[in-house]
C-alpha cells in the first residue's frame, strides 16, 4: 500500500529507453515516442547549435529527464535531447543561501549536495528522482499551507530559446521571460541551469496515523494551518484516511528504526501493495475488501529525520495519475463528488486518493497563481481502466475552478485553460516571442497552448 512517508507517487527508474535511444517511454508506460534522432549534449554552444539546426530543418526539439510526467510533455518525433551532462552544483552563495544547479540534476542529488552544505530546499514533493528543470517546469509541488510550488524557490535561470539565444533571467533581468519559464511546460525554451533560494538545513518530525474521513474534514482548517506540512490519503470504498503531519523541530531525537522503515516503506508500501494491486486487477471484485485491509495495514508512527528524507520515499508500484489544484474552499464539494464518481464507476479503483495544500503564488502558469490551493490526486494501477474515472473527476474539478497539474493526465485545451489562468495570454505572447518557429512544440503543447 502507499506509504504515509510520502505520497502514492512513484519512485521512477529512468524511462524505459535511455535518452540516447530513438524510442522513449515515460515511467508509467502510457506515453511513447520515436525520435528522428537523439543527441547527448555537453555544452551550451552545442545546445544552441542543435536548436538552430532543428529550426532550419523544420524539426522539433525536446529535452528528456526522468520520464516522470504522465502527459506527453517530453514526447517528440524530432530531436530528443539528453541533458544529463548539465548536472551538478554550479555556484554557491552561502551568505544569501543561493545555489545554482544544472538543469539535468536530479532532486535527490540536489538534496544530498545541499545537506553537505548545511542547506535544504524549503519544501519537496513525494519523490526525488525528477530533474530540477522537469520538476519546476510542470509546477511540481509538495504540501504546506504557507509554501508554494517548487518553482517559487527559483530566483534565476538560464534559458536557450527557440532561436538559439541564451538568456539569463530573474525578477529584474528579462522578468517576463522569467515568469514564463519558471513553469513553462517546456514550451518556451530549454533550461540550462536554475538558481534556487535555499534555507538552513532542518529536521522534520513526522506524525503519521489512521483517521476517519469525516473527523478530518470536520476539523480540516486546524489540520492544515497548525502543521508546517499536512496531507492525507483516502482509501476508496472506506471511510478511512491516513494522515501525515510534518513539523520542524530543533533536532532529530526520534529516528525511525531501520526495521520499521523497511517494513512500512519497502515491504508494505511496495512489495505487498504491488501484490494486492495485481490481485485486484485480476479479480476486480476484491478491490473494495483489499482497500479496507490496506486502510488498516499501516499503524501510527512518529519519527524525526532530515527534511528531504521525510518528504521523499521510494515508489515502485506503477500507475497513472491525474491531479487538480482547486480553490481551498472548494475541497469538500469536490471530495463529495469524487466519492460519488468512484461509487458509480463500472470498474474499481485500486489506489488511494491524495490531498495536499499549497499557498498562493504569482507565477503565470502555476496552479496556485493568485490563490491558496487544495490538490486532489487520483491514481489507478497500471493495466486497469482509468480514463472514465479521470474524465468524470475532471468535469467536477473544472466546474469548481480547478487547474490540472501540467505533468499529470488531463484533457483540457487552450480555450478551457485560458479561463482558468489570468495570465494565460501573457504566457502565449511570451511563447510566440521565444519560440516563433515552434521548435519546442508537440501534441501536448498544441493541446494546452494552441498551435
Amino acid at each position: 500500500m502507499p506509504s504515509t512517508n510520502g505520497s502514492a507517487g512513484p519512485a521512477p527508474a529512468d524511462a524505459s529507453a535511455a535518452p540516447g535511444g530513438s524510442t522513449w517511454s515515460n515511467w508509467a508506460g502510457n506515453q511513447r515516442a520515436v525520435a528522428a534522432r537523439a543527441v547527448r549534449l555537453t555544452t551550451v554552444d552545442e545546445l544552441c547549435a542543435t536548436i538552430k539546426a532543428a529550426a532550419d530543418d523544420g524539426l522539433t526539439v525536446k529535452p528528456v529527464g526522468a520520464g516522470h510526467s504522465f502527459t506527453g510533455a517530453a514526447a517528440t518525433s524530432g530531436i530528443r535531447l539528453d541533458m544529463s551532462a548539465f548536472a551538478g552544483i554550479r555556484t554557491v552563495d552561502r551568505s544569501r543561501r543561493l545555489v545554482t544547479v544544472g538543469a539535468g540534476t536530479r532532486l535527490r542529488e540536489v538534496n544530498d549536495a545541499l545537506a553537505d552544505m548545511g542547506l535544504a530546499l524549503p519544501n519537496l514533493g513525494d519523490i526525488d528522482v525528477q530533474t530540477v528543470s522537469g520538476a519546476i517546469s510542470t509546477g511540481t509541488h509538495g504540501t504546506g499551507a504557507a509554501l508554494g510550488c517548487l518553482a517559487t524557490f527559483v530566483v534565476g535561470l538560464t534559458l536557450v530559446t527557440g532561436t538559439g539565444a541564451v538568456l539569463t533571467c530573474s525578477a529584474t533581468e528579462n522578468p517576463s521571460v522569467f515568469e514564463a519559464a519558471r513553469v513553462g511546460v517546456g514550451a518556451v525554451g530549454v533550461i540550462v541551469d536554475v538558481t534556487v533560494e535555499c534555507v538552513d538545513a532542518f529536521t522534520l518530525r513526522a506524525d503519521e496515523r489512521p483517521a476517519r474521513l469525516d473527523d478530518v474534514f470536520g476539523d480540516l482548517p486546524s489540520f492544515v494551518d497548525s502543521h508546517d506540512h499536512f496531507e492525507m490519503y483516502w482509501f476508496p470504498y472506506t471511510d478511512r484516511v491516513q494522515i501525515k503531519c510534518n513539523d520542524r523541530v530543533p533536532f532529530s531525537d526520534r529516528p525511525l528504526p531501520r526495521w520499521r522503515g523497511w517494513l512500512d516503506d519497502e515491504l508494505l508500501s511496495n512489495t505487498v501493495f504491488a501484490g494486492a494491486c495485481r490481485l485486484g486487477r485480476a479479480m476486480p471484485a476484491l478491490v473494495p475488501p483489499i482497500s479496507r485491509v490496506s486502510a488498516r495495514a499501516l499503524s501510527a508512527r512518529v519519527y524525526t529525520a532530515r527534511s528531504d528524507r521525510v518528504f521523499c520515499t521510494p515508489r515502485r508500484v506503477r500507475f497513472t495519475e491525474m491531479e487538480y489544484g482547486l480553490p481551498r474552499a472548494a475541497l469538500p464539494t469536490a471530495f463529495d463528488a469524487l466519492r460519488r464518481v468512484v461509487d458509480g464507476l463500472p470498474f474499481k479503483v485500486a489506489f488511494p486518493v491524495e490531498v495536499r495544500f499549497t499557498a498562493a503564488d504569482d507565477i503565470w502558469l502555476s496552479h496556485g497563481y493568485g490563490r491558496d490551493n487544495a490538490y486532489v490526486a487520483i491514481h489507478q494501477y497500471v493495466g486497469m481502466p482509468y480514463e472514465p474515472y479521470m474524465r468524470a473527476f475532471e468535469k467536477v474539478a473544472t466546474e469548481l475552478g480547478g487547474r490540472p497539474h501540467w505533468g499529470k493526465l488531463h484533457w483540457r485545451d487552450a480555450a478551457s485553460l485560458r479561463t482558468a489562468y489570468p495570465r494565460f495570454d501573457d504566457f502565449v505572447l511570451a511563447r510566440d516571442r521565444l519560440d516563433p518557429s515552434r521548435v519546442f512544440a508537440n501534441d501536448y503543447t498544441r493541446q494546452i497552448f494552441g498551435p
